[in-house]
């Protein structure tokens, strides 16, 4: 895992600050927004960096909250192939969560069941049933 150097990882860091607390208050497109302003501060090599992880775990959350599914499922995607994020219950819960609202079950399955294994039942406990209800179906 690789940390940015300052002069990159404080402007993301102050970009995602500004968007969590957009998102705080429910205005999801004005954190969707300073999101999308930290990704293009990323190197074009996100899958190195930390920091790209986070980005765009916070931008497939804020798209799947908007129901934004197939943007979402793209930055929930590219999250999981960044440092850490293939094993974070949160994304892949989230990813899970996208497949399951684009019809693809069989994707949304493996996310789900990854997210339950690391993270277990706590990680749906805020969610609706149904998600939870996919992983013990299958």
């Amino acid at each position: 895992m690789t940390t940015l150097p300052a002069i990159l990882q404080e402007p993301i860091q102050a970009l995602l600050d500004e968007g969590d607390k957009q998102f705080d208050k429910g205005r999801f497109d004005a954190a969707l927004a300073k999101y999308e302003e930290a990704r293009a501060l990323l190197p074009s090599d996100l899958e190195r960096w930390e920091a790209s992880t986070w980005v765009l775990a916070a931008i497939g959350d804020a798209c799947f909250l908007m129901g934004e599914h197939d943007r979402g499922q793209q930055a929930l995607a590219q999250a999981s192939e960044c440092p850490e994020g293939s094993t974070n219950p949160f994304i892949q819960l989230r990813l899970g969560q996208c497949e399951f609202e684009l019809g693809r079950l069989d994707q949304a399955v493996v996310a789900l069941s990854l997210a339950y294994a690391t993270g277990g039942e706590e990680v749906f406990e805020d969610e609706d049933a149904k998600y939870r209800a996919c992983v013990h179906q299958r």
